[in-house]
């Protein structure tokens, strides 16, 4: 048998699928579906899949059945995953994104605060609305944003002064810009409008739907329902399970009504911004015993039992074996991921908005809380503008208090992204190599860049051996020369190494940084 490859098909714009349905209007195949149908034949019938495709297209109304009939009927429902669906989102809330982006099977690419200058654009809840303070709302968001423009305005001649060399090249300069918008934004609101386009597979779209048809905000009712329609129109047998559930409208209500009464909050937590709560016990042995699994015919057990007759240095130098060829790009083996750490952290908003992008990490947070503080950005510090920020924040948490009687949880929509939320992330050690290799970097955003060293000092005392190689990307080859007294075998030239801009990472200030 010869291999054979062939491109089934792709996504094209939404507006060149209208045209040819105008160039065509008697075709009924230009649907998704038919490839779902397609490919859930293939495991029953013997014909070539590309026959199988051309007889869905054939028969669209046929295929729609099958779809249904192996989805609800046969359980087969990761046939809907061979459809994908591109959104354009526009005019969504900060604090609605966060919901959006919590699924995981879903990419998303969304408006940034730092590279667009932000002007007065924000959501007003219609729960603000009907709670009649939407006067006070408005004029305190208003203010937010006028204060953003007053920071914004202070802060670039202080970061393009403080990095003169830098600020001579021109080039730099929509950097530094950025640098000045990074720090402003952390008194703008979480009802700050955003857009993002949004690709997901049919069945990670039923998912979403199924979960924000139970939702507490009318915003992401009112989102749910656009997407579902927009889909349902062009895909009806695939996106079957939509309505809510018990399970999905109850649950957390239920635990919330079980969960024991809680005194006050010890408010020196608060003060510690990353706790390693967890983490598996002996993971060094684990993670090396794990990998003398993957090479031998021998059981976990014999595994183990070998590693831990082995002395300290051969321990450590079995696990260099596993690091000696590694480049700065190259990821950690896959046996590291049988290693896993928890933390409990006091995060911004700006900061979670990051995080939140680690899809393969277990993310689980609460709620933004007033009572936790909120994070100042050294630089309005450095400015003299302290002060003025904290009476915006000092107001906006009157109005949060007031809002909160009234409007609920809606309430949060007025709260800025210096405000912090307690936030529970798992990681496996491969993707805390993965987070440290971006957001340690000296090119990462400042307020994650003090998280992540935090979290990989506490993993470094817990597993050192795991941990031998784990930092920024711009520090690789130093650590790797520390490791084994020599630079990386294929340490690549200069002009597709990691990049080092601005300076180096002992000269860049903490509170002024790139981002990522």
């Amino acid at each position: 048998m010869t291999l054979k490859v062939i491109l089934a098909g792709y996504n094209i714009d939404s507006e060149v699928i209208e045209e040819l349905k105008k160039t065509h209007p008697e075709r009924s195949d230009i649907t998704p579906e038919t490839l779902s149908a397609a490919y859930a034949r293939i495991s029953r019938d013997p014909r070539p899949v590309y026959e199988l495709r051309a007889a869905a297209r054939e028969e669209v109304d046929k295929a729609r059945r099958s779809n249904q009939t192996i989805i609800f009927k046969m359980g087969h429902h990761s046939v809907a995953e061979h459809a994908v669906f591109n959104f354009d989102i526009l005019g969504i809330s900060r604090l609605a994104i966060e919901e959006v982006e919590h699924f995981r099977l879903a990419s998303f690419t969304e408006k940034s605060q730092r590279y667009i200058t932000l002007e007065d654009d924000f959501v007003i809840p219609a729960e603000i609305k009907a709670s009649g303070r939407e006067k006070i709302f408005v004029e305190t968001v208003r203010a937010q944003n006028a204060l953003y423009h007053t920071l914004y305005v202070s802060l670039k001649p202080f970061i393009f002064e403080t990095h003169a060399d830098l600020a001579a090249d021109r080039k730099n300069h929509s950097v530094l810009d950025g640098w000045a918008k990074e720090d402003a934004r952390y008194i703008v609101s979480l009802a700050t409008g955003g857009q993002l386009g949004m690709t997901c597979n049919a069945r990670s779209l039923e998912y979403m739907i199924r979960r924000f048809s139970g939702s507490c905000t009318a915003e992401i009712t009112e989102l749910n329902r656009k997407l579902h329609d927009l889909a349902k129109a062009v895909a009806p047998s695939i996106l079957l399970f939509t309505e809510p559930n018990p399970f999905d409208v109850k649950t957390y209500s239920d635990l919330m009504a079980a969960a024991p009464a809680f005194g006050p909050a010890d408010d020196s937590e608060a003060e510690t911004d990353v706790r390693l709560v967890d983490f598996t016990p002996g993971a060094d042995e684990k993670v090396l015993s794990a990998l003398l699994h993957s090479v031998s015919d021998r059981s976990f057990d014999d595994c183990l039992e070998a590693v831990r007759a082995l002395s300290g240095e051969k321990k450590k130098n079995l696990i260099k074996k596993a690091f000696r060829r590694m480049e700065f790009f190259d990821s950690v083996p896959r046996e590291f991921e049988h290693a896993r750490l928890t933390y409990d952290l006091v995060i911004s908003a700006s900061c979670f908005a990051q995080l939140k992008r680690h899809r393969m990490a277990t993310i689980t947070a609460q709620a933004y809380d007033p009572s936790l503080g909120v994070t100042v950005p050294p630089s309005i510090r450095a400015v003299g503008l302290e002060g003025v920020f904290m009476e915006m924040i000092e107001r906006t948490n009157r109005v949060y208090y007031d809002l909160e009687k009234h409007a609920g949880r809606a309430a949060a929509y007025l709260l800025t992204n210096s405000h912090r939320k307690r936030v529970l992330l798992e990681v496996n050690a491969r993707e805390l190599y993965h987070i440290s290799r971006l957001r340690e970097d000296p090119t990462a955003q400042w307020d994650i860049r003090k998280i992540t060293r935090s979290m990989t000092g506490a993993a470094k005392k817990a597993m050192p051996l795991v941990c031998l190689l784990i930092g920024g990307k711009n520090d690789f080859s130093q650590i790797y020369e520390n490791v084994f007294g020599t630079k990386p075998t294929l340490f690549p030239p200069p002009d597709i190494r990691p990049r080092t801009f601005p300076l180096s990472e002992g000269e860049i200030p903490e509170d002024i940084s790139d981002t990522k």
